[in-house]
């Protein structure tokens, strides 16, 4: 089965596509653990879309595509923004951005825990994020 939903790069869209996430996967059976780890994942990315990589432009769009079958959840993030370098990523060590009170910054390292498998690529000048969850 295969969901899509297309919304401008507005941070108050964000609580739109927590709602396509939660209303397209209920039916799934995920425990309520996953779902939530799952609404998480997705949300930090769009997110880091919309803020960082459109700076918050309405005028570009993202379009989010949800694949689930009996294997996996496959979801597909594509904008049209700076593209993001995992190569360049250094992850955060969170437990000491805890301690010193930083807000933000652990969105990437906290999807890379939630999710199997998070991918990046970029396909002329379109980003893509594709992030798999593993069924048993």
């Amino acid at each position: 089965m295969t969901n899509r939903i297309r919304v401008s790069c507005d941070r108050k869209n964000l609580k739109l596509i927590r709602a396509f996430v939660t209303d397209t996967l209920t039916p799934v059976h995920l425990s309520e653990i996953t779902l939530n780890q799952i609404i998480l994942a997705v949300d930090e990315i769009c997110a880091n879309l919309i803020i960082h990589s459109n700076q918050e432009d309405s005028r570009k769009n993202l379009c989010l595509t949800i694949h689930h079958g009996k294997q996996e959840i496959v979801i597909e993030l594509e904008d049209n923004g700076t593209p993001f370098v995992q190569a360049n990523y250094k992850e955060p060590n969170i437990h000491d951005n805890i301690r010193a009170g930083k807000k933000g910054g652990v969105g990437v390292a906290l999807v890379n825990r939630i999710m199997d498998k998070v991918e990046y690529s970029v396909q002329g000048s379109t980003n893509i994020c594709r992030m798999y969850k593993y069924l048993a």
